[in-house]
């Protein structure tokens, strides 16, 4: 199993950021950095994304194996997710399995 590329950073209650399609984490620095004040923010990198792995297999189902594989590596709950665009999709997916780990839920720029 492998697990997505991030940076984190302050301290709080988890923040996961998810960028849009041929994006990265890095996208998303700007504000990660004044969310950061607040909550321990997480700017992933999504699979074949960033520094994440690359694999052929690619959907929105792995994309949210993915992130619960990540959230439990980094024993995560009571999370806030934010989904851009691609991101946002596989936020919403990801809600709706695993709705007992989201807090707030926030999706944006999805088609």
């Amino acid at each position: 199993m492998e697990i997505l590329h991030s940076k984190i950073q302050g301290e709080g209650q988890p923040f996961l950021i998810l960028h849009g399609y041929f994006g990265m984490g890095d996208n998303w620095k700007t504000l990660g950095n004044q969310f950061a004040k607040n909550f321990q923010v997480h700017l992933i990198d999504q699979r074949n994304h960033g520094r994440s792995f690359h694999a052929r297999e690619f959907s929105y189902q792995l994309m949210t194996d993915d992130l619960l594989n990540y959230i439990n590596y980094h024993n995560l709950d009571n999370i806030i997710l934010l989904g851009h665009s691609m991101g946002g999709k596989t936020a919403m997916l990801f809600a709706v399995e695993y709705p007992d780990l989201i807090n707030k839920l926030i999706i944006a720029d999805i088609s």
